[in-house]
């Protein structure tokens, strides 16, 4: 290559100089990606100075590959920061723009899944969203989380207030008012124009416990136990108590004992996406015994959730690598519909549906993907007769809290745009997605109002149940 300085390089004349440099570091990786634990205690992970180098070392070299360009905003943010900088490089970006990358992160992985070169067993070992969460951690230890983000990110709290009968019907009824919105957004900064949940009194909790019961008898197979302890998550009771409702109605149908856990904090992503790692770890030490004694009493575990799901399966053991309930725990969680692909095919999911689905354009989460277990959603719609799935992987927009943010409200509507134009184009006889609120965002973006439906209510739909 030309010695030319490096503020007149082209991006490709970055990448070749990356891949011909005479650290004979290869450009990519043809290993499977790993994960470092999470050394969340440790004096460097907490220090600003090695956080802000750490920071400088990633950012420069996302900016010598720029494959994440089409991913969430935090990429272009940085970018553009970088091409409009006066020596076109990080070294003229001023460090403010540093701490707006991470605001823009709601940590889906996606960049570490689909897109990065250099996650680890590669020697440059990038993990952009640990870097990220790492950030969000030194934001949250110096207290510079707003009122708003800590009670958006308080779920469990926040449901069991608004979900108090009567309190429930008053809250929905100002949040269903254009008059309530623009309060919400002046006061808490929720944007007047997002979908926010709405509340009942009747958990989703007590809706599973009334069907659970009706299988007796346990069949296990090679990789399931036949019975499972459902997590029912916040989301799950106060937001949309039909999904837990669901879950139990297919499970047992299909012969899977379902027992409800019942008392249970939250998973503790939402803190996660804070930075809140101290809150996550109360979280933990309340949950994990609890899902610990299920495992050890015989029991699978599953959570209508794909972040939860993935709380338990990733994030948990990676914070904490010695707590082997943790690690116990992780390898005996499933989503739901893992968890029934598994029963197919060892022969015990029944395939008796009586009612045909017809067209569903099928949105896959973020945190659904992370998991690596591939398209089992689409393969249970699949097995309903007269039924044709058009899967959509692409990020919606939503991740938890970001796209009811005002200021993050534009970004969100612009990342989930490709999802909603293929929604809209497919004109399928359903949508749906595994997380919940990814489909209210789908449906905020709709120019005709058309409301999303879960998968496991399809299924249940299908079974005729």
């Amino acid at each position: 290559m030309p010695t030319v300085s490096r503020r007149h390089w082209t991006r490709s004349d970055r990448v070749l100089a990356v891949s011909a440099s005479d650290t004979g570091v290869r450009e990519g990786s043809l290993q499977a990606p790993s994960r470092h634990p999470l050394d969340w205690r440790s004096a460097e992970f907490n220090d600003s100075q090695a956080l802000e180098k750490e920071l400088d070392r990633v950012f420069d070299i996302c900016h010598g590959c720029r494959r994440c360009f089409s991913l969430c905003n935090s990429f272009p943010t940085l970018f553009d920061a970088i091409d409009a900088s006066p020596t076109h490089e990080l070294d003229g970006v001023d460090k403010k723009v540093y701490w707006d990358v991470v605001d823009h992160c709601y940590l889906c992985d996606m960049c570490f899944m689909t897109k990065c070169p250099y996650v680890p067993p590669h020697p440059w070992n990038i993990d952009f969203p640990h870097l990220m969460l790492r950030a969000k951690h030194h934001q949250h230890r110096k207290g510079e989380h707003s009122f708003r983000d800590k009670l958006l990110s308080n779920t469990r709290g926040l449901g069991s207030i608004a979900g108090i009968p009567v309190v429930a019907e008053v809250v929905n009824a100002i949040n269903g008012t254009k008059a309530g919105r623009k309060l919400l957004e002046a006061t808490l900064g929720v944007d007047a124009t997002a979908p926010i949940p709405k509340f009942h009194s009747k958990t989703g909790s007590s809706r599973a416990r009334k069907i659970a019961g009706a299988a007796t008898h346990t069949t296990p197979s090679d990789e399931t136990r036949g019975k499972v302890a459902l997590f029912v998550t916040c989301y799950g009771d106060r937001n949309e108590p039909h999904l837990p409702e669901d879950l139990t109605t297919v499970f047992e149908h299909n012969g899977i004992p379902v027992t409800v856990i019942g008392r249970e904090k939250c998973c503790g992503m939402p803190k996660l996406e804070l930075g809140d790692l101290e809150t996550v770890e109360k979280y933990k030490n309340f949950n994990v015994p609890r899902l610990k004694a299920l495992v050890d009493a015989g029991y699978d575990i599953v959570a209508p959730i794909p972040s939860c799901v993935l709380m338990f399966k990733q994030e948990l053991p990676l914070m904490f690598p010695e707590d082997a309930d943790v690690q116990a725990v992780k390898e005996r969680i499933f989503d739901p519909f893992e968890y029934l692909m598994l029963r197919h095919k060892a022969g015990l999911l029944r395939t008796d549906f009586t009612q045909k689905l017809g067209t569903v354009s099928y949105h896959v989460p973020c945190h659904l993907r992370v998991q690596n277990i591939g398209l089992k959603t689409r393969d249970v719609l699949k097995l309903v007769p007269e039924t044709t799935v058009d899967v959509i992987e692409r990020c919606s927009g939503h991740n938890g809290t970001y796209a009811v943010k005002k200021e993050y409200r534009a970004a969100s509507l612009k990342i989930g745009r490709p999802v909603v134009t293929r929604v809209e184009k497919a004109g399928s006889d359903h949508y749906a997605s595994d997380c919940p609120m990814a489909g209210h965002q789908i449906a905020s973006g709709l120019a005709t109002a058309r409301e999303p439906e879960h998968p496991m209510t399809l299924v249940r739909k299908a079974y005729g149940l």
